[in-house]
């Protein structure tokens, strides 16, 4: 039995009148009493009795009636409920991204595509930049947000937003360490470093290598697996490191830690996309969002 079979049932049953209800629904009477009959036929029912010119439901009929008045109903709360998801925007988005960008930067943002779209899940991984190309391009997560630059065939990057490295140290050690404007002398540093595939790390390698420096040849006595150890054993005196302001930027302000400006560009903060994908609406909110953003630093 069809949703239609049921409206021609109840719209007969209404009016008593098979031709009038066939009016009423915009057919022939001679299709509003093929339905019926089909109904009766493979049901072996009756479900309406003639008197006079009219007719009435049966006794099957009239027990019938609610079920099918429910039926129909329930079929079109069903339509409407499917009409609403189709403009709301529902689902789940899993995203990688980079420990400074997860930790200082992406949860506001988070926040704010939350109370736009409080009906998306999020589920966010923190590592380092080259773990998220990687999680991108094998399909782990959705979207990834990194700090370097990162070079893939495979990736399409959108700028999002930026931040400052500079070079710190401790405010106690600043004076024995003798740091000064000579970016030779400053490269012969103790120096406290992210691990392999960090984009924080990223950009004293690039340093290294702009300035005709050895890797090998660099002083470094703590390599870290975060920017929070790295940050605490700078104020511990270990050694110097580069480092996002973001994350120094309240041991700068209550003075634990100095920073010296070395002339470094900004570093971007991107979006990272797997290319010749489809994306979900939930995927294509979010990237919305960010490509429409005022992305400067809150």
């Amino acid at each position: 039995m069809t949703l239609n079979q049921l409206k021609i049932f109840l719209k007969i049953a209404e009016v008593g009148n098979v031709t009038k209800a066939a009016d009423l629904l915009g057919m022939t009477q001679s299709a509003a009493s093929a339905s019926i009959a089909s109904i009766e036929n493979n049901y072996q029912v009756k479900l309406f009795e003639r008197v006079g010119r009219s007719i009435i439901l049966s006794e099957v009929g009239k027990r019938f009636l609610p079920e099918a008045q429910r039926t129909l109903a329930s079929a079109k709360n069903t339509n409407k409920y499917l009409n609403l998801l189709s403009k709301k925007t529902v689902g789940s988005l899993k995203i990688s991204a980079s420990q400074t960008i997860a930790n200082y930067w992406l949860p506001r943002k988070l926040a704010l595509f939350h109370s736009r779209y409080p009906d998306v899940s999020l589920h966010v991984s923190m590592t380092n930049t080259s773990e998220v190309q990687n999680a991108i391009i094998e399909g782990k997560a959705d979207i990834g947000f990194v700090e370097a630059e990162i070079a893939s065939s495979e990736l399409e990057l959108i700028n999002v937003d930026h931040d400052q490295i500079s070079l710190v140290a401790s405010v106690t050690k600043w004076a024995s360490f003798g740091i000064s404007d000579d970016l030779t002398d400053i490269l012969k540093l103790p120096w406290i470093v992210r691990e392999k595939g960090s984009g924080t790390r990223k950009v004293l390698e690039d340093l290294v290598i702009k300035n005709s420096y050895s890797w090998s040849d660099l002083d470094i006595v703590l390599e870290l697996p975060s920017n929070e150890s790295v940050r605490e054993a700078v104020i511990a005196g270990v050694g110097v490191t580069l480092i996002s302001q973001h994350v120094v930027a309240l041991a700068l302000e209550t003075g634990l830690l100095k920073a010296k400006s070395i002339n470094l560009p900004l570093r971007n903060y991107q979006m990272a996309l797997r290319k010749h994908r489809i994306f979900r609406n939930e995927e294509k909110q979010l990237i919305r969002m960010f490509q429409n953003e005022n992305s400067s630093f809150i």
